[in-house]
């Protein structure tokens, strides 16, 4: 293969990876300036925080099937033209219904791209070429990590909160261009369906239909009453699809999920990115409204107070291997968990201080401990089975997504609940929104915390350190993406 047609496979799989990596973390920033232009009331805010990971982790097994039936370039293509079209009608939104519905169609689009991506890399380079593909779309993805909150402060502030959606059309017109470029591949005999491809579409509707339910009771509980009709009704339903979903994930013609749950190393690592979720994309959520509505602080400021958690991630990142040998995975895994968990609660304390300065270390320690714990999952997906490792890769990221989802609901009932409370005693709604930012802090701390003595058990040694090859490097890429 020439190496003009790899950097162009490399292109048109970097620049919508960048892209919808980006779009996980720039819209938090200006989410301020979006409620006050349009009005939205606070279940609205949160629907349009959480609707792009929701539609996203309910989609993304599909998005894998897509790829494996339809065929990875043109689901990725289909999913770059899906994501930059929504990303046009969000820029010119006029209501908060209607961003919230382009929202979730973007959604939709990355769940297209982002398993599309992962298999054009492990299927249409050769071999020498993919460690250094890997490399790529991880330096990628965690420059849109570090760049997302200051690109949104900057644009939202000097361009207005529509340019961070509207930036979306020219990197994905160039992704497409790119895209229909590269010659398609040929066929080749490991092209064959892989067990993965054994997923029935029922599980990705009551998987859909148990996210979307759970999401609607808790961000509409605290307005409208947990005890009233439609949100009673959503609880029962989360609950049946969530039964449902149970029943046919153990049924025998999906032995196949039953396959990746044995190794223990991959059960500790859903469960841990199960809790990640439930409490650090809450935390990102409500951390923003904070440094603007709280602090002060202009969105680019705002945006730019983020970057220590990128830059405390990229600078020890590249000695978590050494480390990992020397000391073990299971306990460098749970020192990050049990310093991200301290970092938030460093995070509490500091926002007391009324200022930027005293919330920074904890932002720091919450970057370091996001690099220490990336072993856990790195061991997770290396557990699962070769012919399985598709499957395995869009599973956890479902539950990564779905998590985070749920983590902005549940923390934000907290926030909600002690907010209420404190305004109730004669607070003013300034320290009655502190209040309930803390209370937030303090249970996103005690669900990392959780993950400690998960991490150690999953990852306890048996003689020797489960192995893993080459073919699951990319798999790794969805760890550096803490809090989304």
């Amino acid at each position: 293969m020439s190496r003009l047609r790899i950097l162009a496979i490399l292109m048109a799989v970097l620049l919508p990876s960048f892209m919808t990596a980006l779009d996980n973390t720039i819209v938090n920033v200006a989410l301020p300036q979006i409620r006050a232009e349009l009005a939205l009331g606070d279940a609205d805010m949160k629907w349009a925080a959480v609707i792009y990971p929701l539609t996203l982790s309910s989609f993304l097994l599909l998005g894998g099937h897509l790829a494996d039936t339809v065929g990875r370039r043109a689901t990725l293509l289909l999913g770059v033209a899906f994501f930059t079209v929504s990303s046009v009608g969000c820029s010119v939104a006029t209501s908060g219904m209607v961003l919230i519905a382009f929202r979730g169609l973007q959604g939709a689009g990355a769940a297209l791209i982002l398993p599309a991506s992962l298999a054009v890399l492990s299927h249409d380079l050769p071999p020498r070429a993919r460690n250094t593909a890997f490399s790529a779309i991880t330096a990628t993805l965690a420059s849109a990590l570090a760049c997302g909150p200051v690109v949104s402060g900057v644009m939202t502030q000097h361009l207005g909160w529509e340019s961070v959606f509207a930036i979306n059309a020219p990197l994905g017109c160039a992704s497409l261009l790119v895209g229909f470029v590269v010659p398609r591949p040929g066929s080749s005999p490991g092209s064959a369906p892989t067990p993965s491809a054994t997923l029935s579409l029922r599980i990705v509707a009551l998987a859909c239909s148990s996210l979307a339910a759970l999401a609607y009771c808790l961000i509409e509980g605290p307005g409208r009453g947990y005890v009233s009709l439609p949100v009673a009704a959503s609880g029962i339903i989360a609950v049946a699809s969530a039964v449902g979903l149970s029943y046919e994930l153990t049924m025998r013609r999906n032995a196949a999920l039953r396959l990746l749950f044995r190794p223990r190393p991959f059960i500790g690592g859903i469960i841990t990115q199960l809790l990640w979720g439930l409490s650090v994309s809450g935390v990102y959520f409500f951390t923003s409204q904070f440094l603007q509505n709280g602090l002060g602080l202009t969105p680019t400021s705002a945006g730019l107070t983020f970057i220590p958690v990128a830059l405390s991630l990229l600078v020890i990142a590249p000695f978590i291997a050494r480390m990992a040998r020397r000391w073990g995975d299971g306990p460098i895994s749970a020192l990050g968990l049990l310093m991200v968990g301290l970092g938030l609660l460093m995070v509490a304390l500091g926002s007391s201080g009324g200022n930027l300065v005293h919330i920074l270390p904890g932002l720091s320690t919450i970057g370091f401990g996001s690099a220490l714990a990336v072993p856990l999952s790195t061991r997770a997906l290396e557990s699962s089975p070769d012919h399985l490792s598709g499957i395995a890769a869009g599973l956890f990221s479902a539950i990564r997504e779905a998590s985070g989802v749920v983590g902005i609901a549940l923390v934000g009932a907290m926030v909600s609940f002690v907010e209420h409370d404190a305004a109730a005693a004669g607070a003013n709604d300034s320290d009655a929104f502190l209040s309930g930012y803390q209370a937030g802090l303090c249970l996103a701390a005690a669900l990392v915390g959780a993950g400690v003595p998960v991490a150690l058990w999953a990852l306890r040694r048996h003689g020797g350190t489960a192995h893993g090859g080459k073919g699951q490097s990319p798999l790794n890429v969805d760890t550096l993406k803490p809090g989304s």
